[in-house]
């Protein structure tokens, strides 16, 4: 009955999608020293799971703001956000999104 999805492990920058599905989508994301993502607009409602270091996150026109590792942050459908290491060291974190950006409904 039950799926296994599997993830990497990596000491350098990875993006992996994991989850794709009708339900929702899951990224697992490792970003090194001085890495980011692209600037971006969230396309479903968006969870991020801080597994280890800090990330750095812009949302909207907002000063960036720092999350710990343990932290879980919600951040709604179409918002601007740049994401970045906060830290010296490796920042890993899973992106939820649900729905399924394929299957949002603005």
């Amino acid at each position: 009955m039950e799926t296994i999805y599997k993830f990497k492990n990596s000491s350098s920058k990875l993006i992996e999608k994991i989850v794709d599905d009708d339900f929702s989508a899951i990224n697992h994301v490792i970003l090194s020293a001085g890495d980011s993502l692209p600037e971006h607009y969230s396309n479903s409602n968006t969870y991020f799971i801080i597994v280890q270091g800090t990330i750095a996150l812009r949302l909207g026109e907002d000063n960036s703001k720092s999350y710990e590792a343990g932290s879980i942050v919600y951040i709604p459908y179409n918002i601007k956000m740049n994401v970045a290491n906060g830290s010296g060291s490796i920042l890993e974190f899973f992106i939820v999104k649900a729905p399924n950006p394929g299957n949002y409904k603005a």
